[in-house]
């Protein structure tokens, strides 16, 4: 079953793409009953855990052997993977399903459809791994395929460059987690992570030298790990890739952004729990970095226009949300958040494309509006959707992202008092710009000049059934779990996969303390309406007085701006000089270019013997026995 769960999206993605030309729906329905079982076979293995702590490694093969180095390939299942599992197959087989419909008038379906099995596949071999080289693998096959599916569209220039910034982003991170490893197998001798962690205590107080500086061994590792989840999740300073991934096909989206490749950086930081435990500095950053995360991102999506991108940046805050609940010491909580954040950020990205799809792929939601009739499926599960990011009242968001800063709070501990007020703010501000979305989508006038209402209906069957499922766990899932990931006994479930050094008591929380989100999350909802539908002419006022904190925002803090100005354009103008002076100054011109001249010079000199006289070809035939004459007498 486990060696099914693994491979089924491989064998859909291999079928998928070579067997286009059998029938029509050939790649779809293969692909999406492939990922549909291994999605089952995944919750079986999740329920056996839970109720009859069934876990295990099955060795699928040797992969590498080379001296001290071994490294196999195994399906690792213990409480950390089994809960990846559910989360990555439930929603890529939920995106197969809706993409059927979605891309259906896309000539390279199949291709599609192929690739997101595939990248599935990655995921999965991630998720299972039981050592840093399997992770490895898994961690640059969800890259590669980030990149072919954000770059889908290849004939559009901006899905190539995004493409390109995505691959080029996660590259940056990915030297540092592969630094990471490197330094794992030098000092430890070995990569699988049952004995790294279990060596790991011996090595704290191990010293090293690095670019002249001196570092703790283990807190040096974790940095670089974290390095790589940043890249990965798209973490503040390595997040400029994540808006720009919306040119791909909404269900791309959704796939990255819910449950595959932006949650791999949070996996590994938990799944490294046994070596940050052990560097409080490494715990520290991640808490800084997630916090600056979440208020960013939030911050961003409060004018992005883009409906897309609003849900990319809000992706990116509610990953900042998890990683500083990671630094916290709250590993089984960040786990929590994003088991419960891959239901209600899936279905809020396939809901934006069901009402893409209603407006021939409009994305602007200054050009909607008033359409709540119209699709009153779509309306009925983003409303969900946006209530369950929000953290409304007993959906899912408000069990996961409340405890997340009410964990922070317990820590007692300066930086976890100010991680607990960045989770507050950018809870506010998450409900300011999710009712924003919402009700300038399907409220107000109707704002496009160039569809008319009536032509906007519905999405298929095909693409609401999955929004059913979706809308079911952004409902059930945070109720149905607390108890089994973050209740009082919720550590004997994680105690195979998570390492708590320090455990984070569950202590009574002051009362104005537990309604403090809550009623913000509540007081939100009128304000927002109000201001954007009721009253938008105070916030126009405002723009049009070219406040730069709006600019700042719109600009995305200038971060892009910033980065071409240090790195982009510098490394164009020196790859500019060395192709000109170099390439094709040096190499071109006394290289292929240079000998081609030669030889072309060369034959318009001989030819010019071509005369059609005997004398002459004599003349050429008595100079060539001369001079091989010379070199064998010379010889």
């Amino acid at each position: 079953m486990e060696y099914a769960i693994l491979f089924l999206p491989l064998v859909g993605s291999i079928l998928g793409y070579i067997g286009r030309s059998i029938t029509k729906y050939f790649s779809e329905i293969t692909t999406s009953l492939f990922v549909s079982i291994s999605a089952v076979l995944s919750l079986i293995v999740f329920w056996n855990g839970i109720q009859n702590n069934i876990y295990g490694n099955y060795k699928i093969f040797e992969w590498v052997h080379s001296g001290n180095f071994a490294a196999n390939w195994s399906i690792n299942i213990d409480p950390l993977s089994a809960v990846m599992l559910v989360v990555v197959t439930i929603v890529s087989a939920l995106v197969h399903i809706y993409s059927i419909g979605y891309m259906s008038h896309d000539p390279h379906k199949p291709r599609f459809m192929s690739y997101l099995s595939l990248f599935t596949f990655s995921m999965l071999a991630l998720v299972v791994s039981d050592n840093f080289l399997q992770l490895f693998f898994g961690w640059e096959g969800v890259g590669l395929c980030s990149y072919l599916l954000i770059g889908f569209w290849y004939k559009k220039e901006t899905a190539n460059n995004a493409a390109i910034k995505a691959f080029i982003v996660n590259r940056i991170g990915d030297f540092g987690l592969a630094i990471a490893i490197f330094l794992i197998f030098f000092f430890f001798g070995t990569i699988n992570f049952d004995e790294v962690f279990q060596a790991t205590k011996e090595y704290t107080e191990k010293k090293i030298v690095f670019f002249g500086f001196e570092f703790g061994l283990v807190t040096l590792i974790c940095v670089f790990l974290f390095i790589g989840a940043m890249g990965k999740s798209a973490q503040f300073l390595l997040h400029t890739w994540l808006p720009d991934a919306m040119e791909g096909p909404t269900p791309v989206s959704a796939l990255i952004h819910a449950a595959t490749m932006v949650t791999a950086g949070v996996f590994l930081v938990v799944r490294c729990s046994p070596m940050f435990e052990f560097s409080q500095a490494a715990l520290n950053l991640v808490t800084i970095v997630g916090m600056i995360t979440a208020i960013f991102a939030a911050s961003v999506a409060l004018v992005q226009n883009d409906i897309k991108k609003i849900v990319a940046y809000s992706t990116c805050s509610q990953l900042g949300y998890m990683f500083f609940a990671a630094g916290v010491g709250a590993y089984h909580v960040a786990m929590f958040h994003l088991f419960t954040h891959a239901f209600f950020k899936a279905l809020l990205f396939l809901g934006a494309g069901s009402v893409i799809h209603a407006f021939k792929d409009e994305q602007d939601i200054r050009n909607m509006g008033g359409i709540r009739t119209k699709l009153p499926f779509t309306y009925f599960f983003m409303l969900i959707g946006t209530l369950a990011l929000t953290g409304f009242p007993f959906l899912s968001g408000f069990y996961s992202k409340d405890a997340i800063i009410e964990f922070a709070y317990l820590r007692n501990s300066s930086l976890g008092n100010y991680a607990a007020t960045i989770g507050i703010l950018t809870a506010f501000l998450t409900s300011i710009y999710s009712w924003r979305l919402f009700f300038k989508t399907f409220h107000g006038p109707y704002n496009n000049k160039k569809i008319s209402i009536n032509e906007t209906h519905e999405s298929p069957l095909v693409m609401l059934i999955p929004l059913v499922f979706l809308g079911i766990g952004a409902i059930f899932s945070g109720y149905l779990f607390k108890s089994t990931f973050i209740g009082h006994h919720s550590v004997e479930f994680w105690k195979s996969s998570i390492f708590f050094l320090n455990e984070i008591k569950h202590e009574t929380v002051p009362l104005w303390f537990l309604f403090t989100t809550p009623i913000l999350v509540l007081i939100s909802i009128p304000v927002s309406y109000y201001l954007y539908i009721l009253n938008s002419k105070i916030l126009n006022n405002l723009k049009d007085t070219n406040l730069p904190l709006y600019n700042f925002l719109l600009n995305k803090w200038y971060i892009d701006e910033l980065y071409d100005k240090l790195f982009v354009i510098p490394v164009k103008k020196i790859g500019s000089f060395f192709w000109k002076k170099g390439d094709i100054g040096i190499i071109d011109r006394f290289g292929p270019d240079g000998v081609s001249k030669l030889i072309k010079i060369l034959s318009a000199k001989t030819g010019r013997f071509q005369t059609g006289f005997i004398y002459d070809y004599a003349f050429v035939m008595l100079l060539g026995l001369s001079i091989l004459l010379t070199y064998l007498i010379l010889k």
